[in-house]
């Protein structure tokens, strides 16, 4: 048995909008919600967002109880295949983090075969990076080929032009609804008052030009062009049923960053390109969980906003089949995978479409459907065709 879990999103007219199953549901039509009209009619899930986790709970309620009592009117409810989405909430600000402890073993054997594959402080903090919020956008869009400087090779010079590594990283992401005051740390234990819901996330990466630009900052064009979201956002709290226990840290964490068990969640996740399977993983072994980089993101006193998004990072297994990156499943592109129509791809060429599902399971054997994001490789928007990527034939 195959459902959708309940989700909000934000509609082509910019009302607010519910997933129940296989519908759709007008919230600004129904009677009953403890939330004024102007909130789903403001084009955003911000201003809904923003009011807390009362306001979250009491209307998934009321909306529970009009849809089981069959009280919401048949104007309200749409086909799910009729509706076309936006990009559901204003982004304040988005960071990524590097929580997968297979993802930075893998990518540190890739990159810096000759040193520890863990960063020094990798045990002891969830690292991340800043990204640019106005280059978040919603899944189906279009996914220019980005341009940058990429070492030479046996040239003196670096050279410009559009990249020949791009890549894919399945991510999940979390979006805060209750902001936070600077100078005021949000302890982790209470990441659940200011964390409104998830979204799946592919952080689009430019692997040769990330690899030019990234010591010693980090990630800059790299990373900052492109970075897809489902249109669905599903409350934190409607994902209670998979919460997991996380790996054993050692070292012990810094006491700010420790948290009661459960506390990651098993969301399952799949990698496709052009309808070829590619990978499967699932969150339940980050090893640094959404209350701990939220944590971190706010010790030193930085403060949160409505519409901030953060993502785990890439999230990969230690099992062949279950990594969640082109860099890994190539190994750098060095061994190319060969899709169903039976062309290989090391890197995305132009035209490709990657999409990355999510689902939870029950005890019962259903699946539990969360969404998608997808997005299709197009020519740089300077360019006069198509790019054949590295190791694409």
């Amino acid at each position: 048995m195959t459902e959708a879990i309940l989700a909000y999103g934000v509609d082509h007219a910019g009302q607010v909008v519910a997933r129940d199953g296989d519908r759709v549901v007008d919230l600004a039509l129904i009677d009953g919600l403890d939330v004024g009209r102007e909130v789903w009619s403001s084009g955003s899930l911000n201003a809904f967002m923003a009011l807390g986790p009362d306001a979250w709970s009491s209307t998934q309620t009321a909306l529970a109880t009009a849809l089981s009592s069959g009280s919401v009117p048949a104007a309200a409810m749409r086909p799910l295949d009729e509706v076309s989405l936006v990009l559901a909430w204003g982004v304040a600000d988005y960071v990524d983090f590097y929580a997968s402890e297979a993802h930075a073993t893998h990518m540190g054997e890739l990159l810096r075969p000759d040193s520890p594959s863990l960063p020094a402080a990798w045990r002891h903090l969830p690292i991340g990076y800043h990204g640019r919020s106005s280059t978040v956008v919603v899944s189906g869009s279009e996914i220019p080929r980005p341009c940058g400087l990429t070492a030479g090779g046996d040239a003196a010079a670096p050279t410009f032009g559009p990249s020949g590594r791009l890549d894919v990283e399945v991510e999940l992401g979390f979006v805060v609804g209750v902001g936070s005051a600077r100078g005021q740390p949000i302890p982790a234990e209470r990441a659940g008052e200011h964390v409104f819901g998830v979204v799946l996330v592919n952080d689009w990466s430019a692997r040769d030009i990330q690899g030019f630009e990234y010591q010693p900052l980090g990630p800059m064009l790299g990373k900052s062009f492109a970075t897809s979201v489902s249109p669905w956002v599903v409350p934190l709290t409607s994902l209670s049923p998979w919460q997991v226990d996380g790996p054993v840290q050692q070292p012990t964490p810094a006491p700010y960053l420790r948290v009661p068990e459960p506390r990651n969640l098993d969301i399952r996740l799949e990698l496709s390109v052009n309808g070829s399977v590619l990978s499967q993983t699932s969150a339940a072994g980050l090893y640094w969980s959404m209350a701990q980089q939220l944590a971190h993101l706010t010790i030193n006193g930085a403060s949160v906003r409505t519409g901030d998004l953060f993502a785990s990072g890439t999230i990969s297994g230690w099992d062949p089949g279950s990594e969640g990156s082109l860099m890994e499943l190539t190994r750098a592109g060095k061994s190319p995978l060969r899709l169903s129509d039976d062309s290989q791809r090391s890197w995305l060429a132009d035209g490709d479409i990657a999409v990355i599902r999510g689902w939870c399971c029950t005890d019962d054997g259903a699946v539990v459907i969360l969404d998608e994001v997808s997005g299709r490789i197009v020519a740089p928007l300077a360019s006069g065709g198509p790019l054949v990527a590295e190791g694409s034939r």
